[in-house]
């Protein structure tokens, strides 16, 4: 799943792309890319269509289209794409939603493969989408409060990476950038929150910002076709990875290989000897 990089990255080719210029038309190619509209797909395009694209913003993996005072809502899922290109173009056989403009420039295209992504409609939504009201702000947002987010770390018995996953403490982060972050700030994945000083996390929140800000410069993380930015190109920081998906290979610090761990129906990566397992409770 693309994680905060890949969707910055959609952001950004969003807002050159496709801000200021207003909706002529919504063609719907499969219902189920609507499904969180709940008045149905036709609503949708009926409430889109004239109106003009005023921002592109994002919240962790999140991508919202301020339209008026409402908002455009998306999540790309697991392999949903937003393609800008020339509207004569062959329509794929993944594409689920196409919009066009007024200007009869670029279309946007909402590609979804494996249809997991979704796009809707956010009533009154333009600063803030009450349905991701509740999903904390990321490590790159002005409102992200290292401090409250340390000590809510602090309180708690979990792992560190489990902390990392959750999206009510901090958004955007995924496995592959906790992983990438925790080898950069030599924590394991399992040490508990509780055990962690307030510097250690500073330091892990540091790594964080570290290794998001390398991704964005290499245009996001890509193993496979799915996840590309909006003209379609892949990104190519999977090659700089310090220990996700390097099972056995050699630590790029120390020279130990890699280990993977089953972790929540996922897998962890670290170094055995960077990152030390911590000791079990008594």
């Amino acid at each position: 799943m693309p994680e905060l990089p890949e969707v910055e990255i959609v952001r950004r080719g969003l807002e050159r792309h496709v801000v200021g210029r207003t909706i002529e038309s919504v063609q719907m190619l499969h219902p189920r890319a609507l499904r969180r509209h709940v008045a149905g797909p036709d609503d949708f395009a009926a409430a889109v269509r004239g109106r003009k694209i005023t921002g592109a913003l994002r919240r962790g993996k999140y991508l919202w289209l301020p339209v008026g005072d409402d908002a455009v809502l998306a999540h790309l899922g697991m392999s949903g794409q937003l393609l800008i290109g020339d509207p004569s173009r062959p329509l794929s056989p993944h594409v689920r939603v196409r919009l066009t403009f007024t200007d009869s420039g670029p279309d946007l295209r909402f590609s979804d493969q494996r249809t997991f992504g979704h796009l809707s409609l956010s009533v009154g939504g333009s600063v803030l989408p009450a349905a991701i009201a509740h999903i904390a702000p990321d490590p790159l947002e002005p409102a992200f409060d290292l401090a409250a987010v340390t000590a809510r770390i602090r309180s708690r018995q979990s792992g560190i990476k489990r902390a990392l996953l959750d999206q009510s403490l901090v958004s955007g982060i995924g496995n592959i950038y906790a992983d990438e972050a925790l080898w950069r700030a030599r924590l394991h994945w399992a040490r508990e929150g509780q055990q962690l000083r307030p510097a250690a996390i500073t330091q892990l929140f540091r790594a964080v910002q570290e290794v998001f800000a390398e991704s964005l410069s290499a245009g996001g993380t890509t193993f496979d076709s799915l996840y590309v930015n909006v003209n379609g190109q892949s990104g190519y920081f999977e090659r700089s990875l310090n220990v996700y998906g390097r099972a056995g290979q050699p630590c790029r610090r120390c020279g130990t290989p890699v280990r993977r761990d089953p972790f929540m129906n996922r897998s962890a990566f670290s170094c055995p000897r960077c990152q030390p397992r911590p000791r079990a409770r008594a």
